[in-house]
């Protein structure tokens, strides 16, 4: 079941940081880093994130998948992070919540996320729900990313 995260439950920052590690990981070798930097979330700065965190959560109250938003503009959805537990992919969760997303803000205007440009996977599924390449830059590090949108009809 998806639902949103509340980030004043310590466990459930926990969960989140250890799942952006493990997804982390799998994107850096994805875009072909050969070393991966540290990330600079910390319990502290996920629990006092103002970015909105929705997870897939097993009964047992586990996080199986999480993606977050931002809403600087009130119609422009800005998709942060997408994060599928490395035993978790390829069985539908990323799809599943960035449609959750899409459902959950009807008033959006236009869906915004940015992906390494050499991740495949990650740009076929947000192509495959109506997400358009927009630009590639070079951002930190080197990496070469791609924005893609995506416009509410």
């Amino acid at each position: 079941m998806i639902r949103r995260l509340e980030l004043s439950d310590p466990d459930m920052v926990e969960q989140i940081w250890h799942l952006q590690h493990a997804a982390y990981r799998l994107e850096a070798a994805a875009i072909g880093l050969r070393h991966t930097p540290e990330l600079p979330d910390t319990f502290e700065s996920i629990a006092a994130s103002t970015d909105l965190f929705f997870g897939w959560i097993t009964d047992e109250n586990e996080v199986r998948a999480a993606i977050t938003i931002g809403q600087d503009d009130p119609k422009v959805i800005a998709i942060h992070r997408l994060m599928i537990h490395p035993e978790h992919l390829r069985q539908g969760f990323g799809k599943a919540m960035v449609r959750y997303i899409i459902q959950a803000y009807p008033n959006a205007n236009c869906f915004v996320v940015y992906a390494g440009v050499r991740n495949a996977p990650a740009i076929r599924l947000y192509e495959s729900l109506g997400f358009v390449a927009k630009e590639t830059y070079k951002a930190a590090l080197g990496i070469e990313l791609i924005r893609m949108s995506r416009q509410n009809e």
